[in-house]
Protein backbone atom coordinates (compact mmCIF):
# COMPACT_ATOMS: atom_id res chain seq x y z
CA UNK A 1 0.00 0.00 0.00
CA UNK A 2 2.93 2.27 0.89
CA UNK A 3 4.60 1.70 -2.33
CA UNK A 4 1.44 1.77 -4.12
CA UNK A 5 1.22 5.47 -2.33
CA UNK A 6 4.72 6.84 -3.12
CA UNK A 7 4.43 5.23 -6.93
CA UNK A 8 1.21 8.17 -6.90
CA UNK A 9 2.79 10.65 -5.33
CA UNK A 10 5.80 10.52 -8.27
CA UNK A 11 3.12 10.64 -10.87
CA UNK A 12 1.28 13.30 -10.18
CA UNK A 13 4.58 16.02 -9.52
CA UNK A 14 5.48 15.02 -13.02
CA UNK A 15 2.15 15.70 -14.21
CA UNK A 16 1.51 18.44 -12.93
CA UNK A 17 1.46 22.50 -14.55
CA UNK A 18 1.10 26.17 -12.87
CA UNK A 19 -1.59 27.81 -11.75
CA UNK A 20 -2.75 28.89 -8.70
CA UNK A 21 -5.99 26.80 -7.10
CA UNK A 22 -8.55 24.15 -7.68
CA UNK A 23 -10.34 23.50 -11.47
CA UNK A 24 -13.85 21.87 -10.06
CA UNK A 25 -16.49 22.84 -8.12
CA UNK A 26 -17.96 19.66 -6.56
CA UNK A 27 -16.56 16.11 -7.20
CA UNK A 28 -17.44 12.60 -6.01
CA UNK A 29 -15.60 9.20 -5.99
CA UNK A 30 -14.45 6.56 -3.81
CA UNK A 31 -11.69 6.61 -0.72
CA UNK A 32 -9.73 3.10 -0.16
CA UNK A 33 -8.10 2.83 2.68
CA UNK A 34 -6.05 -0.52 4.15
CA UNK A 35 -9.32 -1.68 6.02
CA UNK A 36 -12.16 0.28 5.05
CA UNK A 37 -13.93 1.55 1.67
CA UNK A 38 -15.61 4.91 1.73
CA UNK A 39 -17.87 7.44 -0.70
CA UNK A 40 -16.45 10.90 -0.80
CA UNK A 41 -18.11 14.19 -1.94
CA UNK A 42 -16.13 17.45 -2.10
CA UNK A 43 -18.23 20.85 -2.74
CA UNK A 44 -15.89 24.15 -3.18
CA UNK A 45 -17.07 26.97 -1.01
CA UNK A 46 -14.44 29.33 -1.86
CA UNK A 47 -10.74 29.91 -3.93
CA UNK A 48 -9.09 28.05 -1.50
CA UNK A 49 -11.82 26.48 0.83
CA UNK A 50 -13.49 22.77 0.63
CA UNK A 51 -16.03 21.28 2.86
CA UNK A 52 -15.46 17.07 2.00
CA UNK A 53 -18.30 14.43 3.41
CA UNK A 54 -17.16 10.86 4.03
CA UNK A 55 -18.95 7.68 4.28
CA UNK A 56 -16.58 4.63 5.45
CA UNK A 57 -17.64 1.34 5.84
CA UNK A 58 -15.53 -1.01 7.91
CA UNK A 59 -15.66 -4.31 8.82
CA UNK A 60 -16.88 -3.55 12.18
CA UNK A 61 -17.81 0.04 11.77
CA UNK A 62 -20.26 2.68 9.96
CA UNK A 63 -18.71 6.50 10.02
CA UNK A 64 -19.59 9.46 8.37
CA UNK A 65 -16.97 12.43 8.75
CA UNK A 66 -17.19 16.09 7.64
CA UNK A 67 -14.16 18.29 6.76
CA UNK A 68 -13.49 21.81 6.40
CA UNK A 69 -10.34 21.96 3.77
CA UNK A 70 -8.04 24.63 2.81
CA UNK A 71 -6.61 23.77 -0.72
CA UNK A 72 -2.72 25.57 -1.39
CA UNK A 73 -1.03 25.50 -4.71
CA UNK A 74 2.01 22.91 -5.00
CA UNK A 75 3.31 22.99 -8.57
CA UNK A 76 -0.32 24.64 -10.18
CA UNK A 77 -3.78 24.77 -10.03
CA UNK A 78 -4.02 21.81 -10.80
CA UNK A 79 -1.35 20.56 -8.14
CA UNK A 80 -2.71 21.09 -4.06
CA UNK A 81 -1.62 20.25 -1.04
CA UNK A 82 -4.65 20.85 1.68
CA UNK A 83 -4.80 20.50 5.39
CA UNK A 84 -8.04 20.42 7.34
CA UNK A 85 -10.12 19.77 10.63
CA UNK A 86 -13.70 18.69 11.27
CA UNK A 87 -15.55 16.11 12.98
CA UNK A 88 -17.23 12.22 12.84
CA UNK A 89 -19.56 10.39 13.77
CA UNK A 90 -20.09 6.54 13.69
CA UNK A 91 -21.73 3.11 14.84
CA UNK A 92 -19.06 0.00 15.90
CA UNK A 93 -20.34 -3.19 16.05
CA UNK A 94 -20.14 -4.11 19.63
CA UNK A 95 -19.22 -0.96 21.29
CA UNK A 96 -22.26 1.30 20.09
CA UNK A 97 -22.41 4.98 19.05
CA UNK A 98 -18.88 7.00 18.58
CA UNK A 99 -18.36 9.98 17.24
CA UNK A 100 -14.56 12.47 17.60
CA UNK A 101 -12.85 15.38 15.49
CA UNK A 102 -10.37 14.47 12.65
CA UNK A 103 -7.79 16.72 11.15
CA UNK A 104 -6.08 15.85 7.45
CA UNK A 105 -3.23 16.52 5.52
CA UNK A 106 -3.42 14.93 1.89
CA UNK A 107 -2.06 15.97 -1.95
CA UNK A 108 -4.44 16.10 -4.89
CA UNK A 109 -4.16 16.40 -8.64
CA UNK A 110 -7.21 17.10 -11.54
CA UNK A 111 -6.10 14.90 -14.09
CA UNK A 112 -5.47 17.42 -17.43
CA UNK A 113 -8.15 16.66 -19.88
CA UNK A 114 -10.04 13.91 -17.86
CA UNK A 115 -12.70 15.07 -15.05
CA UNK A 116 -10.93 12.71 -12.38
CA UNK A 117 -9.35 14.35 -9.04
CA UNK A 118 -6.62 11.63 -7.25
CA UNK A 119 -5.98 12.84 -3.87
CA UNK A 120 -3.67 10.96 -1.07
CA UNK A 121 -3.73 11.87 1.96
CA UNK A 122 -3.11 11.19 6.48
CA UNK A 123 -5.89 11.59 8.41
CA UNK A 124 -5.32 11.44 12.02
CA UNK A 125 -8.85 11.02 14.55
CA UNK A 126 -9.65 11.23 18.34
CA UNK A 127 -12.21 9.08 18.76
CA UNK A 128 -14.54 9.21 21.88
CA UNK A 129 -16.54 5.97 23.17
CA UNK A 130 -14.54 4.31 20.81
CA UNK A 131 -12.48 0.88 21.69
CA UNK A 132 -9.45 2.70 19.99
CA UNK A 133 -9.07 6.48 21.14
CA UNK A 134 -6.38 7.42 18.58
CA UNK A 135 -6.16 6.40 14.74
CA UNK A 136 -3.79 7.57 11.92
CA UNK A 137 -5.58 5.94 8.69
CA UNK A 138 -4.04 7.03 5.12
CA UNK A 139 -6.26 7.05 2.18
CA UNK A 140 -6.23 7.01 -1.63
CA UNK A 141 -9.15 8.91 -2.99
CA UNK A 142 -10.52 8.89 -6.98
CA UNK A 143 -12.85 11.40 -7.77
CA UNK A 144 -15.02 12.08 -10.88
CA UNK A 145 -15.85 16.09 -11.55
CA UNK A 146 -19.67 16.69 -11.57
CA UNK A 147 -19.42 20.45 -11.53
CA UNK A 148 -15.93 22.31 -13.35
CA UNK A 149 -15.00 25.34 -12.59
CA UNK A 150 -16.64 27.90 -14.69
CA UNK A 151 -13.94 29.91 -17.05
CA UNK A 152 -13.37 33.70 -17.14
CA UNK A 153 -14.45 34.70 -20.55
CA UNK A 154 -11.56 36.87 -22.17
CA UNK A 155 -12.25 39.87 -24.02
CA UNK A 156 -9.95 40.69 -27.45
CA UNK A 157 -11.57 43.80 -27.26
CA UNK A 158 -8.17 46.44 -26.43
CA UNK A 159 -9.79 49.65 -25.88
CA UNK A 160 -11.17 49.28 -22.20
CA UNK A 161 -13.56 46.87 -21.22
CA UNK A 162 -16.96 45.43 -22.76
CA UNK A 163 -19.74 44.78 -20.74
CA UNK A 164 -22.21 41.37 -21.32
CA UNK A 165 -23.67 43.20 -24.19
CA UNK A 166 -20.42 44.40 -26.13
CA UNK A 167 -20.44 48.00 -25.27
CA UNK A 168 -17.71 49.87 -23.42
CA UNK A 169 -17.33 51.15 -19.90
CA UNK A 170 -15.92 54.13 -21.05
CA UNK A 171 -18.63 56.03 -19.68
CA UNK A 172 -18.42 54.19 -15.96
CA UNK A 173 -14.64 55.26 -16.47
CA UNK A 174 -15.37 59.16 -17.41
CA UNK A 175 -17.53 59.21 -14.27
CA UNK A 176 -14.99 58.09 -11.95
CA UNK A 177 -12.17 60.44 -12.80
CA UNK A 178 -14.65 63.27 -13.05
CA UNK A 179 -15.55 62.25 -9.35
CA UNK A 180 -12.13 62.39 -8.70
CA UNK A 181 -11.80 65.71 -9.65
CA UNK A 182 -13.96 67.80 -8.14
CA UNK A 183 -12.62 68.89 -5.25
CA UNK A 184 -9.47 70.43 -7.88
CA UNK A 185 -9.73 73.09 -10.22
CA UNK A 186 -9.72 72.77 -14.12
CA UNK A 187 -8.66 74.96 -17.03
CA UNK A 188 -12.17 76.18 -17.61
CA UNK A 189 -13.11 76.60 -14.16
CA UNK A 190 -11.38 80.79 -14.35
CA UNK A 191 -14.50 81.56 -16.96
CA UNK A 192 -17.19 80.61 -13.83
CA UNK A 193 -18.45 83.16 -12.01
CA UNK A 194 -17.17 83.14 -8.38
CA UNK A 195 -19.21 84.52 -5.59
CA UNK A 196 -16.67 86.77 -3.02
Amino acid sequence: MLKKSRLIVCLLCGLSTVGHAQKYRTAAGARFESDRFGLTVQQKLHEKGTLEGIVSLGSREVSGTVLYEWHFPLLGRRFNYYLGAGGHVGNLKDHGAFTGADAILGIEYKVNGLPFLLSADLKPAVHINHEDWVQLSSGISVRYVLVKEKKKKRSIWPFGQKDEKGERNRQKGRKGKKDDRQGWPGIFDIFKKQDN
